[in-house]
C-alpha cells in the first residue's frame, strides 16, 4: 500500500498533541497561528494539550483556581475561535505532568467540571487520572520512554492508562549518548502490545514547522467523546510519526 492509498483509504488526519505560546511556556507560535498551519497542512482537527501546572504551563501558577484554569484554556479558546472561522475542529485537552516529566494527554472534561475539583491541583497520578476516569475522559501515557535533562527517570503507568503514546513525530535526532530517539518510539509500542493497550500517535508541535505526525480515521470525529470510544475501543485507525506510516498496533505498512 502506498502513502496515497493510505490517505486515500484514511483522509481524516488529527494531530492529537499540539502546544501554544498562550498556554505553554515552551510553544513558540500563538494557537491562531498553529491552527492555521494545520488547515493547511491538511488536517482534519488539532487536539490542543497545552502544559498544565505540574509542567511548563505559562499560567501563573499563583493565580486562584478558577482563575487560573480561564488562563490556562486562553490557548485552546484562541484556537477554537480561529478554527470556527475556517470551519477547522479544535479539541480540548491538556498535558499532564507529575514529578519530572511523567506526562499524561488527557481528554474528555469540561473546563467547567475542572473548575470545581480544584483537588486535581494535588493529587496523585492514580488520584488525578481516578478523576478524569469518572467523567468519562481518557488518559493517554505521552512518550513513556523520552530521556532528558527535565525527566528524572523513566516510568511508566500502563495500569492507570487508557492507552499510549506509540510514536511520537519529535523523537528524529540523537540522544546525547548516542542512542537513537526513534528507540523511544519502538519501547512505547512495545509498553502498549504486552499490556494490550490502544496506541496513539501526535507530534508533541510546539512550532508551526509541522513534524507531520498523528492519528488517521476513515471518517471524521463528531467530537472529544467520539475520540475517546474510538480509542478505548481500539477502533479501526492508522497512524504516522511524519516520516512513516503504521496500522493501529505499531506495525509498519509504509
Amino acid at each position: 500500500m502506498t502513502i496515497e492509498e493510505i490517505k486515500k483509504q484514511y483522509p481524516y488526519l488529527y494531530e492529537t498533541h499540539m502546544h501554544t505560546s498562550e498556554g505553554s511556556k515552551c510553544g513558540q507560535r500563538e494557537a491562531k497561528d498553529m491552527v492555521r498551519a494545520y488547515k493547511e497542512a491538511g488536517y482534519a482537527g488539532v487536539f490542543v494539550t497545552d502544559h498544565n501546572w505540574g509542567g511548563n504551563t505559562a499560567a501563573d501558577k499563583s493565580l486562584p483556581w478558577e482563575e487560573w484554569i480561564d488562563r490556562f484554556f486562553t490557548g485552546y479558546f484562541n484556537a477554537k475561535a480561529e478554527g470556527d472561522k475556517l470551519n477547522f475542529p479544535v479539541f480540548l485537552g491538556y498535558e499532564a505532568t507529575h514529578g519530572k516529566g511523567h506526562d499524561f494527554l488527557i481528554t474528555g472534561f469540561t473546563i467547567e467540571w475542572m473548575k470545581k475539583h480544584p483537588e486535581l491541583k494535588n493529587a496523585t497520578i492514580p488520584e488525578q487520572l481516578e478523576l478524569i476516569h469518572s467523567v468519562g475522559g481518557l488518559v493517554i501515557q505521552a512518550h513513556p520512554y523520552r530521556k532528558a535533562s527535565y525527566i528524572d527517570e523513566v516510568l511508566t503507568f500502563e495500569k492507570y492508562v487508557d492507552g499510549i503514546e506509540m510514536f511520537n513525530a519529535s523523537h528524529r535526532g540523537t540522544y546525547e549518548d548516542g542512542s537513537s530517539e526513534e528507540e523511544w518510539n519502538v519501547k512505547a509500542i512495545k509498553l502498549a502490545r504486552d499490556n494490550n493497550l490502544p496506541g496513539t500517535a501526535g507530534s508533541d508541535q510546539h512550532t508551526t514547522d509541522l513534524f507531520g505526525g498523528g492519528i488517521a480515521f476513515k471518517t471524521p470525529l463528531k467530537d472529544e467523546k467520539d475520540y475517546i470510544q474510538r480509542i478505548k475501543n481500539d477502533e479501526d485507525r492508522v497512524l504516522t510519526d511524519g516520516v512513516h506510516w503504521y496500522d493501529k498496533f505499531g506495525n509498519l505498512i509504509v
